[in-house]
């Protein structure tokens, strides 16, 4: 297959449209200038339709419609749109539909701001979607934006007679989405999004039950879920994520291949399976490091990264079992009094870890300095070796005794460590500026000193561990 650039693609349009409609009787021609057609963005499609009548014949069956506010070149922020824009967006999203036939849609995602308001009606997003949604269709993709509190339906009808069984990536975003039991309508689909829909879990385990190809399934902002099962049946299902479900309270896997689970949020059950072998937890009022180390070793036994972030951690952290094959470890620390050398009992039911990372907020300068202790007074945890430590990342370090300890102990203790990175930035970006000016932003007098006092800290204690072969 030929990949042709965007303006080299517009030049061999430019060269041959006028050849296409001296020659309109070849069909094989005309095939390929409607497969090169389809390869444009949706406004330069528009403009080209505009200049030739094969093109325009084209048009009308043109299989990527993206209907957003980006895509239709209505320029404002995405935050405080206007209603003007609003208004334009629904405007120019009636017009291009009403001229297509529906026929050949292979993509659609359409973005409707400021729903029902604006001229949008429920009856106008009901004939778009049966527009486009039909037989042949892989992507359908809906978001919606509304301060309003009456919620869209979303027509599971639309679905059936065989327009729901090509299609296999399906996104919506702000509406309710009801599917029924019995309904066996997206056989095919591999990924599923759900942000911000009301749908209940037996609702969910309807659509589930029946999606037996589904390899990636997203849930966000769903607070109807109270209880999520994940069916058996879907043997494909290898990533799952869920973020802010408010009201659920377990989750259940059954899927014998899930291979990557994503969370945030407040406690739940956990029951996930031991074929997991990535998991990341976010945890918003609970101690998921001590969760982590009470519970996951047999939990998922066959865990190679672990990803976790709490903003409630205790000092004193025993880890019972073992996690055998975790490679990859990543602690978010966010309480200004942590104990971080506490986490060397994490660090010790992994025989197996290469890399570890740690990030702590900046107010952990609110700790006591290390600064005025001598090498004497430093804790040090004896009988605790990380023979396969390699890579070491402290994010947010400062120059609080314990980091310091956590810190001199890793060294002393890590045989083949390479390398170890000490960054006085929480996450590296907090001094990166989102303006075109290209400027960061400046730092605050405390961070100025801490930054300071990180420093001074590194030179006097950590420094000297450091062999001739580490970076």
């Amino acid at each position: 297959m030929v990949l042709f650039s965007l303006p080299k693609l517009k030049a061999i349009i430019c060269l041959y449209s006028s050849y296409a409609e001296i020659f309109p009787q070849c069909s094989s021609m005309q095939a390929v200038w409607h497969h090169i057609h389809s390869l444009l963005p949706l406004r330069d499609a528009a403009r080209v339709a505009c200049v030739s009548h094969s093109f325009r014949r084209s048009w009308r069956c043109f299989p990527n419609l993206s209907l957003t506010r980006e895509t239709l070149g209505l320029k404002g922020g995405v935050d405080g749109i206007s209603s003007k824009i609003a208004l334009d967006l629904a405007k120019r999203t009636e017009h291009i539909l009403k001229n297509h036939s529906g026929v050949g849609v292979k993509a659609l995602k359409l973005e409707i701001r400021e729903f029902p308001f604006f001229s949008t009606s429920r009856d106008d997003l009901n004939r778009w979607l049966g527009i486009a949604v039909r037989p042949g269709i892989e992507e359908l993709y809906l978001q919606l934006y509304s301060s309003h509190a009456d919620v869209y339906n979303f027509p599971c009808t639309l679905l059936l007679d065989g327009s729901g069984k090509s299609i296999r990536h399906l996104h919506l975003g702000e509406c309710a989405f009801r599917p029924t039991a019995g309904v066996g309508f997206l056989r095919s689909l591999t990924s599923l999004e759900l942000y911000d829909v009301h749908i209940t879990g037996d609702e969910l385990m309807c659509l589930l039950s029946s999606s037996v190809a589904l390899e990636k399934l997203t849930l966000v902002y769903c607070h109807e879920l109270i209880f999520l099962e994940i069916p058996s049946l879907l043997q494909r299902l290898s990533h799952l994520v869920v973020h802010d479900c408010l009201n659920l309270e377990v989750i259940k896997n059954k899927a014998p291949y899930l291979y990557s689970f994503e969370y945030s949020g407040a406690l739940v059950r956990l029951l996930l399976g031991v074929s997991l072998q990535n998991l990341d937890i976010d945890a918003s009022g609970w101690d998921v490091i001590h969760y982590a180390g009470a519970k996951l070793p047999c939990m998922v036994p066959n865990l190679e990264a672990l990803n976790i972030h709490s903003s409630y951690v205790r000092d004193i952290l025993v880890v019972p079992g073992k996690f055998l094959h975790l490679q990859h470890l990543c602690i978010g620390a966010f309480t200004p009094d942590y104990d971080y050398l506490s986490l060397v009992s994490f660090l010790d039911a992994c025989p197996s870890l290469e890399t570890f990372i740690l990030s702590a907020e900046p107010d952990c300068m609110e700790q006591e300095s290390g600064l005025g202790y001598s090498f004497h007074d430093l804790r040090k945890m004896p009988g605790h070796m990380h023979r396969n430590i390699k890579d070491v990342q402290i994010i947010g370090f400062c120059s609080a005794k314990s980091m310091v300890e956590l810190t001199c102990h890793i060294l002393e203790n890590s045989k083949l460590l390479k390398c170890l990175k000490l960054s006085t930035c929480y996450n590296g970006e907090i001094l990166c500026s989102y303006n075109n000016n290209g400027k960061c932003l400046p730092m605050s007098r405390g961070m100025m000193m801490e930054a300071h006092k990180a420093l001074l800290a590194v030179e006097r204690y950590i420094l000297g561990k450091v062999p001739s072969t580490s970076s």
